[in-house]
């Protein structure tokens, strides 16, 4: 027995929320986290530095070399973003990302390079893997900006990259999967922006520890679970994986990768590249390719970037907003958190919608002065963090404008199991 996507919108909601907590005193509070909490502004302002989202850590060892002896800032940012985008492993970004709806991976990017003033994008590009290095050429060799579709992959083989199979045997399992498990849903309907979307409701208690559909609703679960289980066991999905396999179906993820890199002659640019929203509609475009929203770069003040809801994201142009602000005197910090704060105003700070968004902002300024800061503390147990090298590479715990994770949409009822809510 199974229960569909709309259906599990009713669980019963998993944690109460904490309200607004002043971000300079999040700063100063460094004693519950073993992890560094960024100060402001945020070290010592050096440069160079590059400063990316934390999957992209493993990279920036090379990129800084290359980037201290000499190396163009947007070749050194495009060299942290081009790990994950070859990795099979990191299904949110480049070969092996999730697919839309009909099964096929579409990736977007973007990139902004501060010196030249110019920039590049990519919209819903298939069979492509490296998008972020096409819409640098969509940059350099084209007197347009932005390349979508099939233009966009044309383009893509015309300048010389290979087209290629990016479904990877591991993501179209998890395609399979979600598709065998949601056969009668999709990403059609209201959104939650929609006036006439409802947030799900508390169960019911009897009594401060009992619940009349605590049990049942646990049961279903239970079942729904065991039968994804058979399911994965019957695509071939190894056993090591199928939780996270499964928590992938319930809960379609967003994934992204930015990164922005200054130079100490004071050079500096951005990029953002992502395979989006799993299972999303065809043709679905978030923030990562629009200019502004997921990437934005002025050589005069600095540059930002962006993970999480995009859609949210491209409604307050974060990333402009972002370097509008610095430019208008607001530091790394305050320029992020006042984004963040328009998102939440958009929703009336209405904290029933605002728990199920999330945003990451990814701040450096020319001066070398930087910021993460997030919408909330982190997701699933997992904190937000940031990731940063100067001469010593490190990730940093973001600070967020919330306490408190964001909740996962459609929301984990209490009963599921713990190694279900990792990822």
């Amino acid at each position: 027995m199974s229960i569909s996507r709309r259906g599990f919108l009713g669980s019963a909601i998993a944690a109460s929320l904490v309200p607004h907590l002043n971000a300079q005193d999040q700063i100063k509070d460094k004693g519950k986290d073993s992890a560094p909490r960024p100060s402001e502004p945020y070290g010592s302002a050096k440069r160079p530095i590059i400063i990316c989202a934390n999957n992209g850590v493993n990279y920036l060892d090379d990129a800084f070399a290359f980037l201290k002896n000499g190396g163009d800032t947007l070749d050194a940012a495009l060299r942290v973003v081009k790990g994950p985008e070859d990795d099979p492993n990191d299904d949110s970004v480049g070969l092996g990302g999730l697919p839309n709806e009909e099964g096929v991976v579409e990736l977007d990017a973007c990139c902004m390079h501060g010196p030249t003033r110019r920039a590049g994008s990519v919209g819903g590009v298939r069979n492509i893997k490296n998008v972020s290095a096409v819409s640098k050429a969509v940059m350099e060799h084209t007197g347009h900006v932005m390349l979508v579709g099939e233009g966009a992959e044309r383009f893509a083989v015309a300048m010389g990259f290979p087209r290629e199979n990016l479904l990877t045997a591991r993501s179209r399992k998890i395609w399979l999967l979600w598709k065998e498990y949601h056969s009668t849903d999709d990403w059609w309907g209201p959104g939650l922006a929609d006036p006439r979307w409802t947030p799900p409701s508390p169960s019911p208690t009897t009594s401060p520890t009992t619940s009349p559909t605590t049990a049942p609703q646990s049961e279903l679960w239970e079942q729904s679970i065991r039968r994804l289980e058979e399911l994965a066991a019957e695509l071939g999905i190894e056993p090591e994986f199928r939780l996270a396999a499964i928590r992938r179906v319930l809960v379609p993820p967003t994934g992204t990768i930015h990164c922005s890199a200054l130079n100490d002659k004071g050079e500096i640019s951005g990029c953002t590249t992502t395979s989006g929203l799993a299972y999303k509609l065809p043709g679905r475009c978030g923030d990562s390719p629009i200019i502004g929203a997921g990437c934005y770069s002025d050589q005069d003040v600095g540059s930002a970037g962006a993970t999480g809801s995009g859609e949210e994201n491209i409604k307050v142009a974060g990333a402009h907003t972002i370097v509008e602000n610095m430019r208008h005197g607001m530091s790394p910090l305050e320029a992020g958190l006042d984004a963040l704060k328009r998102i939440a105003r958009n929703y009336n700070n209405d904290m029933s919608k605002l728990k199920f968004v999330d945003m990451t902002y990814y701040i450096l300024r020319k001066d070398g002065a930087y910021a993460g800061v997030s919408l909330w503390e982190g997701y699933s147990k997992k904190q937000h963090k940031i990731a940063v090298h100067d001469g010593t590479k490190r990730s940093e715990i973001t600070v967020s404008l919330f306490q408190g994770n964001s909740h996962d949409f459609p929301q984990f009822p209490v009963e599921l199991p713990k190694e279900l809510r990792k990822d």
